[in-house]
C-alpha cells in the first residue's frame, strides 16, 4: 500500500554541523528513523526529533530560494484550495472565532494585527486581511513575490529575525506547517514572544510524531521529509512553548489515515477516532503570551 508523503525538495549534499537540542541543549542523541539519505535522531534528555547533524541555514534556505522556489510556488497553487479549508477547519478546532472578536472588541477602533509567517501564496493571509486585520506576512520563496502581485498583500521576503518588526505589534501569530521547516525553532519562538502584544496568541499547525500515523508508518510516514528538519510531538511542543514562557492553551488533532492508504470506510473510522484520542497525523496549537511579562529572560536550549 502506497504512503503519500508531502512534498518536499530533492534531496542533495549540503554543508551539515552536529548542534545542541534546539529544545533543551542536550548533545547526546539515539537513532530514530532511517530515511536512506538521510536521518532523525532522538534526544535522550527531552524525546526531541530532530535531523542532526543539521544542514546549514544557508543551504536550507536556498531550497526554497535559488534552487527549487518556482517548483515550490507551483505546488503551493496547485493546492492552495485544499490546503486552505484545512487551515480553516484547524482554526475552528482552536475557537479562533471567539477569540478573534475579543481581540476585535479590545482593539476597537484600532485593527488588530495578525502575521502569517511562511505564509506561502497568500491565500490564508487573504482570508485575515478580509476578515478585517491588518495582514502581515513572510515568506522567503518565490510565492512571497505571487501573494505581493496576486493577492495585493503586505509580504516580506526575508527570515522574520531580519524584519525587525517592533517589539508588541502583533495580536497573532499564526505559522502553518512552518516551524518544523527551521534551523532554529527555538530562535522563532523567542522572537515571536517579543512581537506579540501581553496577551496576544501563537497559533502553529505541524505534524504530530506522537500520531497514529507516525507510528504505523515509522520512516514512511508521510511527513519523514528531506524538509522537515524537527518533528513534534505534544509533549516537546508544549515544552518549547512553555520553556519560552507561551501558555498553551489548547491543542487538537486530526487525520487518521491519508488519503490513498486505506478503504475510505475505514479512513472515515480512523479520522473520527483520532480526533476523539488527540492522536492525529497533524496538530494545531493555541498559546498566549502572559498579561504580565514580556518574555522569559533565559532559555536553554538557545543556540549562539
Amino acid at each position: 500500500m502506497a504512503v503519500i508523503k508531502t512534498w518536499s525538495t530533492p534531496e542533495r549534499k549540503e554543508g551539515q554541523a552536529f548542534v545542541p537540542c534546539a529544545l533543551c541543549g542536550g548533545e547526546i542523541f539515539e537513532p530514530a528513523l532511517s530515511c536512506g539519505g538521510f536521518s532523525y535522531v532522538r534526544c535522550l534528555n527531552c524525546e526531541l526529533v530532530q535531523i542532526n547533524p543539521q544542514p546549514f541555514i544557508i543551504d536550507v534556505e536556498s531550497r526554497y530560494k535559488e534552487l527549487h522556489g518556482n517548483d515550490y510556488l507551483a505546488y503551493e497553487i496547485e493546492n492552495e484550495a485544499s490546503f486552505l479549508e484545512l487551515q480553516k477547519l484547524a482554526l475552528k478546532d482552536l475557537g479562533f472565532e471567539k477569540i478573534e472578536k475579543q481581540i476585535f472588541a479590545g482593539r476597537n477602533p484600532d485593527k488588530p494585527i495578525i502575521l502569517d509567517a511562511g505564509c506561502a501564496t497568500g491565500a490564508m493571509l487573504e482570508v485575515f486581511k478580509n476578515r478585517g486585520w491588518q495582514a502581515v506576512g513572510v515568506e522567503i520563496s518565490p510565492a512571497a513575490e505571487y501573494a505581493r502581485q496576486k493577492r495585493g498583500l503586505d509580504v516580506y521576503s526575508i527570515n522574520l529575525e531580519s524584519c525587525n518588526f517592533s517589539s508588541r505589534l502583533f495580536d497573532v501569530i499564526y505559522a502553518s506547517h512552518f516551524l518544523e521547516h527551521l534551523n532554529s525553532p527555538d530562535i522563532f519562538l523567542l522572537e515571536a514572544m517579543r512581537l506579540l502584544r501581553p496577551g496576544g496568541y501563537i497559533v502553529l499547525i505541524t505534524p504530530n510524531i506522537s500520531g497514529f500515523q507516525a507510528r504505523l508508518f515509522g520512516s514512511r510516514w508521510r511527513s519523514v521529509i528531506f524538509d522537515h528538519l524537527f518533528l513534534f510531538s505534544k509533549k516537546t511542543i508544549k515544552t518549547f512553548l512553555g520553556n519560552i514562557g507561551f501558555s498553551v492553551e489548547k491543542i487538537s488533532t486530526w487525520g487518521g489515515l491519508a488519503s490513498g492508504t486505506a478503504p475510505l470506510p475505514l479512513k472515515k473510522i480512523a479520522d473520527k477516532a483520532v480526533k476523539i484520542l488527540g492522536t492525529g497525523d497533524v496538530m494545531a496549537v493555541r498559546a498566549r503570551k502572559p498579561l504580565d511579562q514580556a518574555s522569559k529572560k533565559s532559555y536553554t536550549g538557545l543556540k549562539t
